[in-house]
This record gives structure tokens, C-alpha cells and sequence, in this order.
């Protein structure tokens, strides 16, 4: 793939202000890359910092939802959307929550056909209703999610995992941001200690 990361450019680790370069330093320490979503989006800290903020709040807190589950979530969005850096990126982290080499892409393929227990199954279509139609979500969408045993809590969590990642996708559209070449092989090969 190309050079560019973004189309509106990008900084290096070293340009962005100490308080992001730490807390970006420790995610390429932990992954050992820098995921280009944070170079893409470094040109805007205040910007970066909330995103953070927020990806935090929501993928990092304790939850009934496994990190596994939301990253399925992200997954299901991030292809209704038809993002190529969440679909890639957050398929990697799929694989590698669930030690499962197939799973992010036969739920980004076809979220609908895919081979998912009752509660995956219950949460990738709630996260569907929500990306792909947010207006009509209504009573039917919650009884069909309860009835599969998730809780208020998880439907939120759901939901506002959705919309937050809606807003990813579109900004990565909106930069053309290009997947780091180390997520393609995360998850499916062992890692080079």
C-alpha cells in the first residue's frame, strides 16, 4: 500500500505533546507499532486526547461486556460502515481476544451468516440496528436484546460502542487512513518475541 497514512497528513511520536506521547508510547511499547490512527489524528491534540478520552471510557472500563465483545462490536460496526482501518485493525485485536483466526473476518464479511453463539449473535445484531438504521431502533430492537438475556447495561455499552466507533469510521473516511501493515497478520501469526 501507499506511503500516506492519511490525506491530511500525519505526526511523528516525537511531535505530539508529552501527555499523548507517553500515552501513545505505552500502546506502541504494549503492540510494538503505532497504530496510524493516532499519528493521523495527532495534528489536532485536543482532538486526540478526547478521542482517547472516550475510547477509553468505553473499551477499557469494567463491564459485563468482555473486551472480546466489544471488539466484536467495533467489528460489526466498523463493517456496516464500510471502514477498512477499524475492520482491519479492530479484527486484529477480535483475533486476538478471542484466539480466534477467523472470526473478524467472516463477521465483517457477512455479519448476518456468521457462526456466532446466542450471545454473540444477540450483540452483533444489536450493534447492527443501531449502525445501520439508528433512527428506527425502538422497543422491538431492546425486547429482541433482552430476550437474549443482555442487560441495560450492555445495551448501552453496545450501543454507545457503536456510535462512537460510527464516528470513527467516518473520520477515517474522511482521512483515508491507511491500516498499519502490522495489524493484517495480528492474531493470525505468532508474534516475534
Amino acid at each position: 500500500m501507499g506511503e500516506e497514512i492519511s490525506r491530511f497528513g500525519s505526526v511523528r511520536l516525537a511531535d505530539l505533546p508529552e501527555d499523548l506521547r507517553q500515552r501513545i508510547g505505552a500502546i506502541a511499547e504494549k503492540s510494538g507499532f503505532v497504530p496510524n490512527v493516532f499519528l493521523a489524528l495527532g495534528h489536532r491534540p485536543a482532538e486526540l486526547r478526547a478521542f482517547c478520552d472516550y475510547h477509553d471510557a468505553l473499551m477499557e472500563r469494567d463491564s459485563a461486556l468482555s473486551k472480546a465483545e466489544r471488539e466484536l462490536v467495533v467489528v460489526t460496526t466498523s463493517a456496516a460502515n464500510h471502514c477498512t482501518y477499524c475492520i482491519v485493525a479492530h479484527g486484529a485485536i477480535l483475533r486476538v481476544r478471542t484466539k480466534d483466526d477467523q472470526v473478524a473476518d467472516l463477521v465483517a464479511a457477512n455479519p448476518w451468516g456468521a457462526p456466532l453463539s446466542e450471545r454473540q449473535r444477540a450483540i452483533v445484531d444489536l450493534a447492527l440496528s443501531v449502525a445501520q438504521d439508528s433512527a428506527r431502533f425502538g422497543e422491538r430492537e431492546l425486547a429482541a436484546a433482552r430476550a437474549a438475556q443482555l442487560s441495560d447495561d450492555e445495551i448501552w455499552d453496545i450501543g454507545a460502542i457503536t456510535a462512537f466507533f460510527a464516528m470513527s469510521n467516518r473520520l477515517a473516511h474522511l482521512m483515508a487512513l491507511r491500516p498499519n501493515d502490522e495489524f493484517f497478520l495480528m492474531g493470525r501469526v505468532p508474534r516475534e518475541k
